[in-house]
């Protein structure tokens, strides 16, 4: 793979006008190495104490919008989304020397969006949802055990989105695509956006 994807670099040639189109090309290329969750990647924010957080998500769509994951927006991530409306996004692929680094702006997905994904989960998750009050402190393993008992029998057949439960889009300001190369001395390429227009730009490894 190192030689495949890494001989003969990264130049701004390669590059499609907009980043999304880019992030496209190279998941594809990605996704052809059968990974194991070729989708994951990390998402960073800052919370309202001002210390950042990071953690592994699913991004779940992409498209000329940007990144979609879905979260319990009252989670740690959820809370210091809603606080300041920025993240950051890494996706690292390591086989194939390849790092995708997203820095943009975060709104909600539309409610009809949220709800199909959340239509299309497997009861277990859907279930899990709605039992689990993400990154609350709980005494024990059986509060949780018992609380989905609980959702269970409050729903014994379709299960709703909870309403604190939804997608985030990222709209990316900036998009870097970084290509491993000898020496360490990688090739990174960066679309910034300037008036509503994608500057690409060579970045220092």
């Amino acid at each position: 793979m190192r030689e495949q994807y890494g001989r003969d670099g990264l130049s701004e040639a390669d590059l499609a006008p907009d980043p999304m189109t880019q992030f496209g090309d190279w998941f594809e290329s990605w996704a052809a190495t059968d990974p194991f969750d070729a989708n994951l990647a990390t998402v960073a924010t800052v919370g309202t104490d001002g210390w950042p957080e990071a953690r592994a998500v699913l991004v779940k769509g992409a498209d000329e919008r940007g990144f979609v994951f879905h979260t319990n927006r009252r989670s740690a991530k959820g809370r210091a989304i809603e606080a300041n409306g920025r993240a950051a996004l890494t996706f690292v692929w390591r086989e194939i020397e390849r790092q995708i680094r997203v820095v943009g702006d975060v709104a909600h997905l539309p409610d009809q969006e949220s709800d199909a994904y959340f239509s299309s989960r497997p009861r277990g998750a859907q279930i899990g949802a709605w039992a689990s009050d993400q990154s609350a402190v709980i005494a024990s393993r059986a509060e949780l055990e018992a609380r989905r008992r609980e959702v269970e029998a409050r729903f014994p057949a379709e299960v709703p989105r909870p309403p604190h439960w939804g997608g985030y889009l990222i709209s990316p300001r900036r998009v870097e695509f970084w290509q491993g190369r000898p020496d360490r001395l990688h090739d990174r390429l960066q679309y910034r956006r300037v008036d509503n227009h994608w500057r690409i730009e060579r970045l220092a490894p």
